[in-house]
C-alpha cells in the first residue's frame, strides 16, 4: 500500500520571517578645536612663574623655566637646572659601589637596630667615615666600623658630570 501526500501540503508553502536589521551606528562628527591666539599660546612672552608648569611656559612658581618652586629652569624645587631639589645646579650624590652588607651572624642584641653611617667622599671617590651610631654589642660594633671603612664610593656629581666633594650616609635596618 502506497500512500500519496495530499495535493494540498505542496501549495502551502510559509514563507521565512524576515527580521529587521537595526541601523548601522554613526559615529558623532569631531569637533574642530578653537585655534589659539597668539597672546594665550604656550610660553608667548609669558611672565615667570605665572605659566601652567606645561613645557614652553614660565612655570607655577617665582620661578622661570616651566619649573614648581623658585628655581630657574625645568625642576621642581629651589635650583638652577633640570634637576629636582636644591642643591647646588642638580648634583647627585655619592654612590656606593658595592652593596653594604653587615658582618654575619649578626647578634640578637642588636636585633631592631637602625644602622645610620655618614661618610665625606672626595672628588675622586675616596670615602671618609665620618661616624655611626653604635649598637648596644660592642664587639659587633668594632666588626661594623671594620666593614664600613672597607666601603669604595662613586663620586658625587653635578648635572654637568664634574666630580663633587659631597657627604652621604648608609641606612642598614637589621
Amino acid at each position: 500500500m502506497r500512500i500519496r501526500p495530499a495535493a494540498d501540503a505542496a501549495a502551502t508553502v510559509v514563507p521565512p520571517k524576515v527580521v529587521p536589521q537595526p541601523p548601522k551606528p554613526v559615529a558623532p562628527p569631531v569637533p574642530t578645536p578653537e585655534p589659539i591666539s597668539p597672546a594665550v599660546q604656550p610660553g608667548a612672552n609669558a611672565a615667570p612663574g605665572l605659566g601652567s608648569g606645561n613645557a614652553g611656559t614660565a612655570g607655577a612658581g617665582p620661578g622661570s623655566g616651566g619649573g614648581k618652586g623658585s628655581g630657574t629652569g625645568t625642576g621642581t624645587g629651589s635650583s638652577v637646572g633640570p634637576g629636582t631639589g636644591g642643591g647646588p645646579a642638580g648634583s647627585y650624590p655619592p654612590t656606593p659601589t658595592q652593596f653594604f652588607l653587615p658582618p654575619l651572624p649578626a647578634p640578637a642584641s642588636v636585633r631592631g637596630y637602625h644602622l645610620v653611617a655618614w661618610f665625606d667622599v672626595d672628588e675622586k671617590g675616596n670615602a671618609t667615615l665620618l661616624g655611626f651610631n653604635p649598637s648596644r654589642d660592642g664587639g659587633y660594633n668594632r666588626k661594623l666600623r671594620d666593614v664600613l671603612l672597607s666601603l669604595r664610593f662613586r663620586p658625587g656629581v653635578r648635572a654637568d658630570g664634574t666630580p663633587v666633594r659631597d657627604t652621604v650616609d648608609i641606612q642598614f635596618i637589621f
